[in-house]
């Protein structure tokens, strides 16, 4: 992805790459086959399996960053929903996803940087690193000091980025039925989908340095999160202030308890927040966006994503999360018909309705609850299973556009909060941040 006028024979190269995502699965298995034949035992085969699997996965999503890792990174997100002897061994190599990737040669950055900051780019800085501090999906970032002392990061996007990401997902959209085999009761088309109607904003830093800047007025000087302020920015690369922080990743790893409940509650507290002290909502819910900071903080470093809410967040979703814990299924079917959740003609049972939605609403009845992978499981299951009668009643529900990032939060926050295991007093927030909840 480094020259762009070798693009047509990079995207041939590309396209095979990610078709040997399940070929070389099946191939894998066809050696342990072999293996199994020669004597060995079965878990030890299947472990070396899923170890090699694993491997191929970080290697070709993570070499070829633009779409591929994108997707990589959205099944990092939701692994706490997949079976627990699926995900074990595929955990470590999906965090790997989140915010690491080969990274571009530095002429290349040096030639970005020139192209993007002009050609006296150095004269800006007095230390420049070449080796990325980070790289992910479609750019990377750079740690160095400005003439006047001040520390940032320096983040570029990778030459062709439009072109491999619109590549990579056509090919990925192509072979996601294949995937379904790796993720059980996971849906991966309508992911690969959002991804696709989502390229022009994520690609867009200009874009993206307006909302972090936006973030960083809101939050300038508060007491539980830090946003970065923008320095600099041109439409591929953004120069801001550098954060010093641990990923989130790792306390979700190996945090004690007391430290993922009180990061847990922090980060659904800044998701909630934004929407009501900057008009926006962080649309990118995943671990590798997040920092914890020394102080005990929350960083925030990626806002690629971000949902325009100048209003806040729509009152109907409190209303009726209200309304669904009171349990009154008729004036829940009404409020989302009222906004196009529920189609004109489409016939819906109240009470099939309340019961389909309790779950989901579970962390907001209880005045403290507990998030966990088997309840994420739980509730992938119970929604996933074509035979239960939850699987016809989603098929009859609609998501307005308008509702499809902050549906992305609202599932991608659970998935994180299931993975960290937190135990928090989340009704609060709700109470705090979420208009009509309280009404």
């Amino acid at each position: 992805m480094d020259d762009v006028s070798d693009l047509p024979r990079k995207a041939l190269s590309r396209t095979a790459k990610l078709a040997s995502l399940p070929l070389g699965a099946a191939g894998r298995a066809t050696v342990g086959l072999g293996k199994r034949i020669g004597g060995a035992p079965a878990e030890a085969v299947m472990a070396e399996f899923q170890r090699r699997t694993a491997d191929q996965l970080f290697s070709v999503l993570g070499e070829l960053k633009g779409g591929a890792m994108k997707f990589g990174q959205m099944l990092s997100l939701m692994e706490s929903a997949m079976p627990e002897e699926f995900a074990a061994p595929y955990r470590a190599t999906l965090t790997k996803l989140q915010d690491s990737a080969p990274p571009m040669p530095a002429a290349t950055v040096h030639t970005i940087l020139a192209r993007e900051l002009g050609s006296k780019w150095r004269d800006r800085f007095s230390e420049f690193d070449d080796i990325p501090a980070a790289a992910a999906s479609i750019g990377q970032v750079h740690r160095g000091v400005l003439k006047d002392g001040r520390e940032v990061a320096v983040k570029l996007q990778y030459p062709g980025a439009a072109e491999a990401l619109r590549a990579d997902l056509r090919q990925l959209g192509r072979v996601a039925r294949t995937f379904g085999s790796w993720v059980p009761g996971l849906d991966i088309k309508p992911l690969i989908t959002e991804l696709q109607e989502r390229i022009g904003e994520e690609l867009d830093y200009d874009r993206e340095a307006q909302a972090q800047q936006a973030y960083a007025n809101a939050f300038a000087d508060h007491p539980e999160f830090v946003v970065p302020r923008v320095i600099k920015h041109s439409p591929k690369a953004i120069v801001s202030e550098w954060i010093e922080g641990a990923p989130l990743s790792g306390v979700i790893a190996d945090g004690t308890k007391a430290e993922r409940d009180e990061i847990g509650l922090k980060y659904v507290r800044f998701m909630f927040s934004g929407p009501k002290l900057a008009g926006l909502l962080h649309s990118d819910p995943h671990p590798g966006n997040f920092r914890v900071m020394a102080d005990g903080r929350l960083g925030v470093v990626d806002f690629g994503l971000c949902a325009r809410l100048p209003d806040g967040l729509p009152p109907e979703i409190g209303s009726l999360l209200r309304i669904s814990l009171q349990g009154d299924g008729d004036q829940v079917v009404a409020g989302l018909r009222e906004v196009g959740f529920i189609k004109p003609r489409m016939e819906v049972d109240p009470q099939q309705l309340i019961d389909y939605l309790a779950p989901f609403a579970e962390p907001a009845r209880a005045e403290v609850f507990q998030f966990n992978r088997a309840w994420m499981r739980e509730q992938a299951n119970r929604t996933s299973d074509f035979r239960s009668p939850n699987a016809a009643l989603a098929l009859k529900l609609n998501l307005p556009p308008s509702y499809l990032l902050i549906h992305r939060v609202w599932i991608g926050g659970v998935a994180v909060l299931s993975q960290l295991e937190a135990e928090a007093p989340f009704r609060s927030v709700l109470e705090e941040f979420l208009p009509g909840f309280q009404d």
